[in-house]
């Protein structure tokens, strides 16, 4: 984006209500980067999608939902979640416009009372191997020490050899957490300053859409967020929830 232009500012979420140090440090790492990616703009949401309360096991649910695009990347999305006084999420994609190679960056933290007790960071590639800029760029960051690794569930064949997925057990390794993440959207923004777009019916162009669509195949099989939304709303809701705004399919190029 040109000097002249600047860029919109992306509302916060506050610290009101206990959310979790390491869902609101990278949560504000995340927007800050956002700032710097080529023609920022608002992503339309509709309104009852944006800000949604309902009710889980008699706690009170507040989900917040944050919506960009800008060049290269066709939208930017930022959950963050609450449950009664414990349980905190934070769910991030960032998803390509499959004219530009690209990957899929993801990043997820889940937190209640005890800690953080998952976490996970990936470029995810949609054309079976990372660009090689990219794949670079991600080998040369450098790796924290965590003492608890977590096993990817039974369909992660989408995500990178890069793929971090990790349970924090001390603020050393949650600050280790929150700078890989950082590095990691260093290395997109990298890339998305340099991207070129390829043609709509150019082959790779159709090839890095139907690798997307994949993707988010791929992730509507976690059936516990699935559940999650059925409980808390219903069925059909959780389905609209899933369809539409998590893992939307990308349109046909």
């Amino acid at each position: 984006m040109s000097s002249a232009s600047p860029s919109p500012q992306v509302p916060g979420v506050g610290s009101s209500g206990g959310i979790h140090p390491l869902v609101e440090a990278l949560a504000e790492r995340i927007r800050i980067a956002w700032q710097g990616l080529p023609e920022l703009a608002p992503l339309a949401v509709d309104p009852d999608l944006e800000a949604i309360s309902g009710s889980l096991d008699g706690e009170a649910l507040f989900i917040r939902n944050e919506l960009y695009q800008c060049r290269g990347l066709r939208k930017l999305h930022l959950e963050t979640a609450r449950l009664g006084a414990g349980l905190r999420i934070l769910h991030c994609v960032l998803f390509p416009d499959p004219r530009y190679d690209l990957p899929v960056f993801g990043a997820d933290i889940v937190a209640g009372p005890a800690g953080v007790s998952a976490a996970i960071v990936d470029l995810s590639p949609v054309r079976g191997t990372l660009p090689e800029a990219i794949a670079d760029g991600l080998a040369a960051l450098p790796s924290g020490a965590y003492s608890q690794q977590r096993d990817l569930p039974g369909w992660a064949s989408i995500f990178s050899p890069f793929v971090r997925f990790v349970r924090p057990t001390s603020t050393e390794e949650e600050t280790a957490f929150l700078d890989e993440v950082g590095g990691f959207l260093t290395v997109l923004a990298t890339a998305i300053g340099t991207a070129e777009a390829q043609a709509s019916d150019h082959p790779a162009t159709v090839e890095r859409w139907q690798g997307q669509l994949r993707y988010c195949k791929q992730q509507k099989q976690n059936d516990k967020t699935r559940r999650v939304l059925e409980k808390a709303f219903n069925p059909a809701w959780a389905d609209r929830y899933i369809e539409e705004l998590l893992f939307d399919d990308p349109p046909a190029p």
